[in-house]
């Protein structure tokens, strides 16, 4: 990851502020070298996956299929797309798919920082992550099932949940592995990489299915949302392809010394137990846990919620929500992998802060013009979607610096929880400020309270300062 041994940089005066990533950097030499195959075989995780978010949670399955006419009684769906009725309708499926989203996070609460905690005490995150990528894997081949017909609907809603949760759960360990892949001046860089080459993957499984929409599926009977639930079996493939590299190349941490094993049920009690000792003594971490919260949930609100508010609010065709989707996906990209650097250079909390400050701001233009048509959601979606990305980087960057070492699979488990434990917020947001005013594109403004609720929360979180340990650092 580093081009060649750089000058033993200096130690700050309380490692305890960079966390896991600091005590790794105290027992290696200052000349630690990372291979790039490790580098990027962690990174590609992030590649495997993200169809699941861009292609069925974004811009095609739930969006163009899921909340559409097709799960609307035929006597609805014949109707105009600007009556009343057949407007209501649509939302209703919105705020329901909404509902079934928060409801599903209340699972994640449950069992996130217990299976984060179970891989620390005996050293398997790698393998839980096994399990849960082959378990999203089957998720997506699941909604080749979920038939273009009303009853049908809470069945694909309740698939895409659970395969929320499942990548959820398995980004715990995932984003746990990060230590494993990197050092104290590089954290930033390989997070954002990681998250880069992600939006990077959407783009081309995006280009994939406009390829396949334009070739008009080479005349193959796309009835009964054959051509969705064909993408939906495409992207189980791709992660299962694509997620290999990890298992292959990324070394596994050790278990977490010095703690006695518990069973299942009783590791919540020593999860009650770690979060006191947490607030005890790393209350930064704690308070960003819960600040953190607020905004994530927010930042998913935006890429859950938005080919929906492109189709539905602002009249996107088909291909021009895939088409809309590919270049979101490559802004988002190219933003994240820049902003590593940012991270690296200026701390983790200035990226976030920047990144927040800037969706609240064009969130509320989009909403504001939104009768001005398409154009108003082409530009400003765009932009929204180059803080997305940062912002989702550095607060994972932000965390790994601030966790104690040993807790790494639990802390990124309570970070996952914390976030479900707030997960109602945006979809309820978005489902109260449609159902309200009886439009969709309402659902802006809720979405964006909730980020300028978590920026004014995080305002107030005591970090570390920054410190940046190389200035001279390569890329990896």
């Amino acid at each position: 990851m580093t081009a060649s041994p750089s000058p033993t940089p200096p130690v700050p005066s309380d490692s305890r502020a960079l966390g896991a990533i600091g005590e790794l950097f105290q027992d290696t030499a200052a000349d630690r070298v990372v291979p790039r195959r490790q580098v990027r075989s962690w990174a590609m995780w992030d590649w495997a996956t993200q169809p699941f978010n861009s292609v069925i949670l974004t811009f095609v399955f739930v969006s163009l299929f899921l909340v559409s006419d097709n799960f609307l009684p035929a006597e609805i769906a014949a109707l105009p797309k600007d009556d009343p009725i057949k407007e209501r309708a649509l939302a209703e499926l919105s705020s329901g798919y909404g509902l079934v989203s928060a409801l599903a996070g209340v699972l994640i609460l449950l069992i996130a920082p217990v299976l984060g905690q179970v891989a620390d005490r005996t050293g398997r995150k790698k393998r839980w992550l096994l399990v849960t990528t082959v378990a999203l894997a089957l998720v997506q081949f699941s909604l080749f099932f979920v038939f273009a017909d009303p009853a049908y609907f809470w069945f694909g809603a309740i698939a895409v949940s659970l395969g929320a949760v499942v990548s959820e759960v398995a980004g715990v360990n995932y984003n746990a592995l990060l230590v494993s892949v990197s050092t104290p001046r590089t954290v930033g860089r390989v997070s954002g990489l990681g998250w880069g080459l992600g939006y990077i993957g959407g783009i081309l499984a995006l280009g994939i299915v406009v390829a396949l929409t334009f070739a008009d599926w080479f005349g193959m009977d796309t009835s009964d949302g054959l051509a969705y639930r064909l993408i939906a079996v495409g992207c189980g493939v791709w992660t299962i392809v694509f997620a290999i590299p990890l298992f292959r190349n990324v070394p596994e941490p050790p278990a977490r010394l010095g703690v006695a094993r518990t069973g299942f049920f009783g590791a919540y009690a020593q999860l009650v137990r770690d979060i006191v000792a947490l607030f005890r003594e790393h209350r930064p971490t704690f308070w960003f846990l819960a600040a953190s919260a607020v905004y994530r949930d927010g930042l998913a609100g935006v890429f859950a919620f938005g080919g929906v508010l492109a189709s539905v609010a602002f009249a996107f065709t088909d291909n021009e929500v895939m088409i809309f989707g590919i270049v979101a996906n490559l802004v988002a990209g190219i933003s994240t992998i820049i902003a590593g650097r940012l991270d690296d250079r200026f701390g983790a909390r200035a990226v976030i802060v920047t990144s927040l400050t800037g969706l609240v701001v064009i969130a509320l233009a989009v909403f504001f013009l939104h009768d001005a048509g398409k154009a108003p959601f082409w530009v400003g979606g765009l932009i929204l979607c180059a803080f997305v990305g940062p912002a989702q980087a550095a607060s994972r960057s932000l965390l790994a610096r601030v966790t104690p070492e040993g807790m790494q699979g639990e802390i990124f488990g309570l970070y996952a929880t914390t976030g479900r434990v707030a997960s109602f917020i945006a979809p309820a947001m978005w489902a109260l400020f449609i159902a309200a005013f009886g439009a969709t594109y309402w659902g802006i403004l809720g979405i964006a309270i909730v980020l300028l609720v978590g920026l004014v929360l995080l305002l107030f979180v005591r970090l570390p300062p920054h410190t940046r340990t190389d200035a001279d650092a390569a890329t990896p």
